[in-house]
């Protein structure tokens, strides 16, 4: 086997200071001291080849049958390092010190990756990450070091700590790249973190100073709402530059040059996806008790490893969850402990950004980690007056479920059910006025408040689901939604008051045609004398309907309890509608509930009936004789019933889901095409949809 890649050309036609003849040689037999000059030259060169695409796989088939002797990963992996120290400390000035170093981490994610894919066994040792003991080595370097805690420390140190500029923009992009390369040895594990997963560099990340974790993801979500474009000199720095056919050492679909869509930024981009794969990376460690089961029942076996491990703690989750506003600087005074340094991040800044990018789904993500993990950011957007920032966004895209993933509409709607679960906004977003919805296309919205949006879209999302999704899991997130808001309903709109009751007709129709087939299955069974005839899954699919109904009579009860004088709407909507409600009024499950709507009805219907007019009855006049009794009403007859608040927790294990969705989100848009058949992760050749993780804990507040 030669030194080259095969070409037509003879390596003796090759002169030796060229890139085409460098990578052959670093990817060939020879093993070149980390203190030869080779190093040098093969780094300061433009790597502007133009290699096919079989020809870049048989440059890394070559490394990595040669790695095992020349161990060149491990020190062009030192090499980036020192040229990260240097570039650090000239403070990233010196751009020929800066493209050694991008150099050095784009060859090192190219063969990296492929080392990866294609380890056996998921053997990531076979990265030989260290030096051989009779290696040469200058003085800077000791060969005990471990190289991939090297590295992931000197690339933390100059993410977090130089900024980004003109200078330092394609490194600091290209170290992120790296990092998802580095960090995708979780592609090759299974959905379920175990002890005997190996991901050398992602666990270096997590071993860093809480100091460090601190700053590299202030840096991050800097990037992120900074945003800052490819620098106009990036012609310069070939090894970026867009040709007709992808380079040796081009990534396919490089989203670095990707500058046609608009407010793209691939350094934004890049950040957010290195910042998710870190937040959400769970370390299985087994406990201080040994397993002495030996039984060979694997299934046991499994479920004692399972109970008998824990996950370290996660440095980087931490600091997000700890991130202040950089605006509140004020002592605590309640004197809180806090575990590390705290990450001071401009929240305004923040939240605008992110209701400008809920379109991507990785930003949905970073939203409900935010809100779910950090107290301090949660109560940032409750107290802000502009929630239609936030909301408006996330309701469009409701209401294109349609052409959204399931994944996407559960995180939306689990958003909306944490914001949900505080009073403040439920009262605020009824007090916002939006003069139009210009992607509402069923009617024209004029004049509608941003709380009756909400209550129509969530309505849609349920009717979308009955027909579409038919998912248990997506209706009780938005009943649970619209049961927290009820209460705190403020001038509901006629549309909005009109869909929740035909919200009601809808699963009632749904319930009595469940009900009849039930019945006739019995009737038959008793004719033939047949016992437990009633398919499970009926029995199921019926109560599960009973209890959707059971919770919009609740919803009802609960805005003609606590807000009925403020919505008249919802009561005339009601009196208009009023049938729909008779068939269940001696339903055990409902009779209770019923009388409360039906002590409204007789109190409103006798108004009216009282009322001489000459002609016909119209809608406002209807709604004129609701509005002036709605001033008297004082619900008497009314029965107080215990106010119910649905809240959200994690099941126990939710990395489980979120580390393969992150990862699916992360190689739809990365530009890191990966092998679909080394991908242990999630199923590569589908789509990962939500597995059943989402629970809610009913908690009652008289």
């Amino acid at each position: 086997m030669g030194a080259l890649p095969s070409t037509p050309r003879k390596s003796s036609d090759r002169p030796p200071d060229t890139a085409e003849y460098l990578i052959g040689t670093f990817v060939g037999e020879k093993s070149f001291p980390l203190g030869s000059d080779f190093w040098q030259k093969l780094l300061e060169l433009p790597l502007n080849l133009h290699w096919p695409t079989h020809r870049v796989h048989q440059a890394c088939e070559l490394f990595a049958q040669n790695n095992y002797y020349t161990r060149h990963l491990a020190k062009i992996l030192i090499h980036l390092v020192w040229c990260l120290q240097e570039s650090i400390s000239s403070s990233g000035a010196s751009s020929t010190v800066n493209m050694k170093a991008v150099n050095a981490a784009y060859i090192s994610s190219v063969f990296l990756k492929f080392l990866i894919e294609n380890a056996k066994n998921d053997n990531i040792e076979e990265l030989y990450l260290s030096l051989d003991e009779s290696e040469a080595t200058p003085n800077k370097f000791s060969t005990d070091q471990n190289i991939e805690n090297l590295v992931m420390h000197s690339v933390l140190i100059f993410i977090g700590t130089l900024d980004v500029s003109s200078n330092t923009y394609f490194l600091h992009h290209e170290l992120l790249n790296f990092m998802l390369v580095a960090m995708s040895t979780q592609l090759l594990s299974g959905p379920s973190p175990v002890p005997k997963d190996v991901n050398p560099f992602i666990d270096a990340a997590m071993a860093q100073e809480s100091s460090l974790v601190g700053l590299v993801v202030r840096r991050l979500l800097l990037n992120y709402m900074t945003r800052p474009r490819i620098p106009s000199n990036s012609a310069s720095y070939s090894i970026f530059s867009e040709g007709s056919q992808p380079g040796v050492l081009q990534r396919v679909g490089s989203a670095a040059v990707s500058s046609s869509e608009g407010s793209r930024s691939p350094l934004a981009d890049s950040s957010l996806h290195v910042l998710l794969i870190l937040i959400h990376y769970r370390k299985c460690v087994v406990g201080d008790e040994s397993i002495t089961d030996q039984s060979d029942d694997s299934t046991t076996s499994d479920s004692l490893l399972k109970e008998n491990t824990y996950f370290s703690v996660n440095p980087f989750c931490k600091a997000l969850e700890n991130a202040r506003d950089i605006e509140f600087d004020r002592v605590d005074i309640e004197g809180n402990a806090h575990n590390g340094p705290l990450v001071r991040l401009p929240f305004a800044s923040l939240f605008d950004t992110l209701g400008m990018c809920l379109a991507d789904e990785a930003a949905v993500l970073l939203l409900y980690s935010l809100v779910h993990g950090n107290s301090n950011f949660l109560e940032y957007v409750l107290v802000r007056t502009d929630l239609d920032t936030l909301l408006m966004p996330i309701l469009e895209t409701l209401y294109n479920a349609s052409r959204r993933t399931s994944n996407q509409i559960y995180m939306l709607l689990i958003i909306l059910l944490i914001l949900s679960q505080d009073s403040s906004f439920n009262a605020s977003i009824h007090k916002l006025i939006l003069p139009s919805v210009p992607w509402y296309q069923e009617r024209l919205l004029h004049q509608t408040s941003l709380g009756s949006l909400m209550v129509i879209v969530l309505i849609r999302t349920v009717k979308y689901n009955l027909s579409k999704l038919r998912d248990v899991y997506l209706h009780t997130n938005c009943l649970a939604t619209l049961a927290n808001m009820a209460p705190h309903v403020h001038r509901l709109s006629a549309y909005a008051s009109q869909r929740l009751v035909s919200l009601f007709d809808m699963l009632s129709r749904k319930y009595t045609k469940l009900a009849e087939r039930r019945d006739d299955k019995l009737h038959a069974a008793k004719v033939n004398s047949i016992e437990d005839s009633i398919p499970e899954d009926m029995s199921t699919e019926l109560h599960i309907y009973t209890d959707f109904l059971r919770i919009v009579l609740e919803i009802l009860n609960a805005i003609l309890t606590y807000a009925l004088p403020r919505n008249p709407e919802v009561v005339y909507a009601i009196m208009h509608r009023q049938e729909v409600f008779q068939p269940f009024r001696n339903h055990p499950r409902f009779n209770e509930l019923l009388e409360n709507i039906y002590t409204v009805l007789d109190f409103f219907n006798s108004r009216i009936d009282a009322q001489r007019m000459d002609g016909e009855w119209s809608v406002e006049k209807v709604l004129q004789v609701i509005i002036i009794n709605c001033r008297s009403w004082r619900g008497d007859g009314m029965k107080m019933f215990t106010q119910l608040r649905f809240t959200y927790e994690q099941e126990s294990h939710p990395e489980e889901f979120f580390i393969p969705y992150v990862w699916q989100l992360v190689l739809a848009r990365c530009g890191l095409s990966f092998n679909p058949s080394t991908i242990n992760l999630f199923p590569a050749d589908l789509p990962v949809e939500v597995s059943i993780w989402i629970s809610f804990n009913y908690s009652q507040d008289v």
